[in-house]
């Protein structure tokens, strides 16, 4: 699918966005948990998942979706949340578990909801795929066009649901689109040990739908495959699989020592960085100038900064909060 000017910038735009704000998000979390790791400290407590790296996938699908198409993500949610059009201050609040958050700060970073959107992730692995499954089957009965889209790892496509949201989308011929991130590790397993094919996008003729796969982190070939995906979807002719060659500079978790991962990898990763390749190539093609990437680059720190701030400000919610909307009379 042929990718216009203005379409390559916001794909850099994004890109640029979401790195900058994972990175900010690295050393935030970090704050109170030094010198002994104590996970519990600081203002951003528990888990922390990063994709640093994964951008391409997240903006090149997202770019051809509208807010009325679903999207389910992974416990490492936040490039596709910005790539949807999550409200970032909103999400940043609810990270930093404050009341002002999209769950008022209960839900916390993996469990992000943003109906005005159509966003959702979950904690649990594979778990987004039947949700996905669910809002195509809605947009079906709807009689609309809008399509669902699943994230998820390479870890997460040996589980059942996974495989069972698989057949009963092409059972059902709902337009759902499946997008399999490998970055090389299921927490610490590599792919060669836990499946049984070299690539995900070839369990694709199992369920007699299209499989297409993208190597070395492409944004732009992201773009055209994810294009064919939702053109399919949108028509009625039934769901597709993706899997993309990604990256994972940071480790499954913030504070994962990563003793399993070859000490020269995540350099020799970031020496094809996507984001620095996308800017050259778009420099190279006459669309974007060294000035333009600055500017870019400027207005990405700016919206990630206001929103720190604005979490960081929030209130938290009250102790007798706790038990609202958790249950219902």
């Amino acid at each position: 699918m042929p990718i216009d000017a203005a379409t390559l910038r916001t794909m850099y735009a994004t890109m640029v966005k979401i790195r900058y704000y994972e990175e900010r998000l690295a050393e935030i979390y970090r704050e109170g948990k030094t010198p002994l790791f104590d996970i519990s400290a600081g203002p951003v407590p528990g888990e922390m998942h990063l994709a640093a790296g994964q951008e391409p996938v997240a903006a090149g699908v997202c770019l051809h979706l509208r807010p009325d198409d679903t999207v389910t993500a992974s416990h490492r949610p936040h490039h596709v949340a910005i790539a949807k059009g999550v409200d970032l201050k909103k999400m940043t609040a609810e990270i930093f578990g404050k009341r002002t958050g999209l769950g008022k700060g209960k839900g916390g970073h993996m469990h992000l909801f943003d109906p005005a959107v159509k966003f959702a992730c979950s904690g649990i692995i594979g778990a987004g795929g039947p949700p996905a499954v669910g809002a195509g089957l809605a947009s079906r009965k709807l009689g609309r066009d809008s399509v669902a889209v699943n994230f998820a790892g390479e870890g997460a496509a040996n589980q059942g649901a996974w495989h069972e949201s698989l057949n009963l989308a092409a059972l059902w011929k709902l337009p759902v689109i499946f997008v399999v991130e490998d970055n090389s590790w299921a927490i610490s397993v590599p792919k060669s040990k836990s499946t049984a094919v070299a690539r995900n996008s070839e369990r694709a003729v199992a369920y007699g739908i299209p499989g297409a796969y993208v190597t070395d982190n492409d944004p732009i070939e992201v773009y055209e495959v994810a294009g064919e995906a939702v053109a399919r979807a949108r028509r009625g002719d039934g769901p597709s699989l993706i899997e993309v060659k990604t990256y994972r500079y940071f480790g499954h978790f913030e504070g994962d020592p990563q003793v399993y991962r070859p000490k020269d990898e995540v350099g020799e990763l970031k020496q094809k960085d996507p984001i620095e390749r996308l800017k050259q190539r778009l420099i190279g093609q006459g669309v974007l100038t060294a000035d333009g990437a600055a500017q870019i680059e400027a207005q990405a720190r700016s919206e990630v900064e206001d929103a720190i701030t604005f979490a960081r400000e929030s209130p938290y919610p009250a102790p007798e909060e706790a038990l609202n909307d958790v249950f219902v009379a």
